[in-house]
C-alpha cells in the first residue's frame, strides 16, 4: 500500500470520527468517548492536523495543539505499517519549523503509544495521577487516571521516511 500524511481539511472530520470510533472500541482511546467527536478532533488552541490515507480512505489522525501532540491515533486494522510513526514525524518537523519543542501525556495502560514515542527517542519526564472528570456518568465523578509526561527529544524525533 501506498501511504501519505496530509493536511487534515473539514471534509475528513465524518471519517476521522469513524476512524476514532473504531480505535475507541478496540483499545480504549480516548479514554471517555466525547459527546461531540467533531468538536473534540477540533479542540481550542489547534495549530494544524493531519490524516494517514491510501487510495483515499482515511487510516489515522493526528494534531499538533501548541507544542502538544494530540489526538494522535491509527485504526487498528492498519496497525503495524508505521502510520503512528509517519504522523508523528508530520507533527514533529511541523513543531520544529515553528520553534517549539513538544510534549504530550499518555496513560500509562497505552503500552503501544509508550512504545512509539519511546523508540522515536522522546524523554519521560514523569509519571503522575490524574483525576479525570466522567461527565457523562455524573458531573461530579471522578476517576483516577495514571499517565507519562513525555518531552521531544531536542532536535525532534527520530527521522524516519514519509
Amino acid at each position: 500500500m501506498s501511504w501519505v500524511v496530509r493536511r487534515r481539511e473539514d471534509a475528513d472530520l465524518d471519517v476521522c470520527v469513524a476512524v476514532l470510533g473504531e480505535v475507541h472500541a478496540h483499545s480504549g482511546y480516548p479514554h471517555h468517548w466525547p459527546d461531540d467527536p467533531v468538536r473534540w478532533l477540533t479542540p481550542e488552541g489547534l495549530t494544524a492536523a493531519w490524516v494517514v490515507e491510501s487510495g483515499g480512505t482515511v487510516f489515522g489522525h493526528a494534531a499538533l495543539c501548541g507544542h502538544e501532540v494530540s489526538r494522535l491515533y491509527v485504526a487498528p486494522g492498519a496497525r503495524g505499517h508505521g502510520l503512528g510513526t509517519r504522523l508523528m514525524a508530520v507533527v514533529e518537523a511541523e513543531a520544529a519549523a515553528r520553534g517549539l519543542r513538544l510534549v504530550l501525556e499518555v496513560k500509562t495502560s497505552d503500552t503501544s503509544a509508550v512504545a512509539l514515542y519511546e523508540r522515536r527517542g522522546w524523554v519521560r519526564r514523569g509519571t503522575e495521577r490524574q483525576e479525570w472528570r466522567m461527565a457523562r456518568a455524573a458531573p461530579e465523578a471522578v476517576e483516577v487516571v495514571e499517565v507519562h509526561r513525555y518531552e521531544a527529544p531536542v532536535g525532534g524525533g527520530r527521522e524516519v521516511e514519509v
